[in-house]
């Protein structure tokens, strides 16, 4: 995926730099003081130890945090390698929810239930925050505004 040249608005930077601090205390959190909580998360039909999943994506996290903040050349690249990840892990938040594994202080399946949908406005945060999102959209419009040459 090729970066194009694009400006951020303040508010874009001020996110993609607050979700880029958020990822590396995530990470940091599953690989101290939050390890018991996010084991909750690792759905039972994952082919893995539940505590080496925690730590796996407690790294990963962390350096999805520092390339939010640091490849800022990337970001649009960045941006949709983080978007993936949020959807790769949310099986985990429904695992939570089906098996009422409750942690983070969400102890009733309502509350599990209301978490669900803030995953969607996470990943559409980090693809408006890097520009992914905008770079996406304008390919679509200039595929669309190619002339098309038919033979008559």
């Amino acid at each position: 995926m090729k970066n194009t040249n694009i400006s951020s608005s303040n508010a874009q930077t001020i996110t993609r730099i607050l979700l880029g601090i958020f990822f590396i205390f995530a990470g940091t959190a599953h690989l101290t003081f939050l390890q018991s909580a996010f084991l909750a998360q690792v759905p039972n039909w994952v082919p893995m130890q539940p505590d080496l999943v925690v730590l796996l994506s407690g790294i990963v996290e962390i350096i999805l945090g520092a390339s939010l903040l640091f490849l800022t050349k990337l970001r649009t690249t960045v941006g949709w390698i983080v978007a993936l990840f949020l959807v790769a892990v949310f099986p985990g938040n429904i695992a939570q929810l089906v098996n009422h594994r409750y942690a983070f202080g969400l102890n009733s399946d309502l509350l599990l239930w209301l978490r669900l949908p803030f995953q969607p406005v996470l990943i559409a945060l980090v693809l408006w925050s890097t520009g992914a999102w905008r770079v996406w959209r304008n390919r679509i419009k200039l595929k669309n505004q190619i002339p098309h040459f038919s033979h008559q």
